[in-house]
């Protein structure tokens, strides 16, 4: 299945704005760098929480500690991903602040909870200046085992094919960037892959050969195309995320700010296969330039 009902989330002690991360990130608004803002991404987080469980989602959340220093350790799922065969994946950071979010006692509590067959560490990697951020980096159709993927600073070739021979994933490798032409730096923020649709922003591939091939792949994958704007990005419309809630039921994850961006067609089209479910989180996602897709790490792993 493309969707699971159980994910975890880290509840951050320090979010902040973070340096490190914002030379590659667009989206991260630079006014923010003085202001105070965890107490307010601390109520976002919770209210989430709250409202992902209201609507049926299992959520595991895992407190983060004030040492070391994780600015952004609200979004677990540049680090690790879980797979329905057993494996667990940890990914090489481009960050240096944002490599401490690997917490040992957040595996050793998924190892007490679910049934894991391999972890395989790419972290090695980091060595070689080669990143790939997990579901971050990769936007993936795990039903027919795609990986979605456009090359930006934390997102690398070499690292990618690694993942997909591990894993048998087959990549779908493009370019993808802001108006001033800097890679987009995630590719999360711009496209989603659910089970029957998929939400993508076409023209930030300004290549017609990689747009036309992404295009015509989601389709064969039995994909209804969503095409989201430039500035629905911006609002973080691509951010988003399938879940089904423990009666079975499609669920679409995402902003308040990326729901109230949507037009009416875009709707239609996207509550025939899902009940949408979104919440405010502004002030993460203009300090923190993540949103609701970012902030969960599936589990597809099976319980103990």
């Amino acid at each position: 299945m493309q969707h699971t009902s159980t994910v975890f989330m880290v509840r951050p002690v320090n979010f902040a704005f973070n340096e490190q991360t914002a030379l590659s990130n667009a989206f991260q608004d630079t006014t923010m760098r003085e202001l105070e803002v965890h107490n307010k991404a601390l109520s976002e987080f919770d209210s989430f929480v709250d409202i992902l469980r209201e609507n049926g989602v299992k959520v595991m959340v895992i407190d983060d500690k004030p040492d070391p220093y994780t600015p952004d350790s609200i979004f677990p799922n540049n680090w690790i991903s879980t797979h329905r065969d057993g494996k667990i994946f940890i990914y090489p950071m481009e960050a240096n602040n944002r490599r401490f979010e690997r917490r040992p006692e957040i595996l050793d509590e998924l190892r007490r909870n679910f049934k894991i067959e391999s972890e395989i560490d790419l972290s090695y990697l980091e060595s070689e200046q080669k990143f790939l951020e997990g579901t971050g980096s990769m936007v993936l159709d795990r039903q027919n085992h795609l990986a979605y993927a456009c090359i930006s600073p934390r997102t690398d070739k070499r690292a990618l094919n690694i993942f997909c021979d591990l894993s048998g994933y087959n990549p779908v490798i493009f370019h993808a960037t802001m108006k001033n032409g800097e890679p987009i730096y995630h590719t999360n923020v711009m496209m989603c892959v659910g089970e029957l649709f998929s939400v993508i922003c076409l023209e930030c591939i300004m290549d017609d050969t990689e747009r036309k091939n992404v295009s015509n792949i989601l389709q064969a994958s039995g994909k209804e195309i969503v095409v989201i704007s430039y500035e629905q990005m911006k609002q973080f419309a691509g951010n988003m995320l399938e879940l089904r809630n423990n009666n079975g039921e499609s669920l679409l994850i995402m902003s308040g700010q990326a729901h109230q961006s949507l037009k009416p067609d875009q709707l239609t089209i996207l509550t025939k296969y899902c009940k949408i479910v979104s919440s405010p989180l502004n002030t993460i996602e203009t300090c923190g330039g993540g949103s609701a897709r970012c902030m969960i790490a599936e589990i597809y792993l099976e319980k103990v």
